[in-house]
């Protein structure tokens, strides 16, 4: 008798929670390595260090990793129609480090980036746009025009920004490198566990902002 209850009460258990996470927002994380988790073991990407800052916050968010190592913004736009296949409610865009690496077009990345939003603006998906820095070796005037796409972007679209993908070490760190080191992979491109989590920290209240946007948007339909 224990024991049928025992087994029972794991399986009361187990469809409870399968059945609570089934009713959580889905939203999709979108973009390149730093999406996909580039060099770190399974628990330590930013994926699911977010997931895991949003359970203990009680945001009621599940993620999906769309993140395909050395995808640039060209790659995204690429494959954004077939990644909202599966209708997301929200859409976590992070792209635009691999444009930098190479010193592609801002121009062009503008354009791919527009063409993600605007897929994701045609589904009434709600958006969170994440941004990032151009370094100064390709001259002010490319920094100046790269660095402005997001806030630009996320303006016309009426999306989240998150200005900096690496605002949480930044914000420890400053713009000392020597100091960044100890956050970052041996590439020094990647953050290691560490600078993910940090990197969480000051990601996390946006993605708890998406969140309460999806939930008032399907209130109002």
């Amino acid at each position: 008798m224990h024991k049928v209850l025992a087994l029972f009460g794991i399986i009361f258990f187990v469809s409870y929670a399968s059945d609570t996470r089934a009713e959580d927002l889905r939203i999709t994380a979108f973009g390149d390595s730093l999406v996909q988790g580039y060099g770190l073991t399974q628990g330590d990407g930013l994926v699911p260090q977010l997931q895991h800052w949003l359970d203990a916050q009680e945001v009621a968010v599940t993620l999906n990793n769309a993140g395909v190592s050395g995808d640039t913004t060209a790659g995204g736009a690429a494959r954004i129609d077939w990644t909202l296949a599966d209708q997301p409610q929200g859409l976590i865009v992070l792209l635009g480090g691999n444009d930098l690496l190479r010193g592609l077009s801002p121009d062009q990345a503008r354009k791919n980036l527009r063409q993600i939003l605007l897929a994701a603006q045609t589904r009434e998906i709600e958006v969170l746009l994440i941004g990032m820095r151009a370094p100064g070796n390709f001259g002010p005037e490319y920094k100046a025009s790269f660095d402005s796409i997001y806030a630009d972007l996320a303006q016309e679209f009426d999306a989240l920004l998150h200005p900096d993908a690496f605002a949480g070490i930044r914000a420890l760190v400053g713009s000392d490198p020597a100091a960044a080191q100890a956050y970052m992979q041996s590439d020094n491109i990647h953050p290691n566990a560490k600078g993910v989590a940090l990197n969480v920290v000051a990601l996390g209240p946006a993605v708890q902002v998406l969140a309460a946007r999806i939930t008032a948007a399907g209130q109002d339909s």
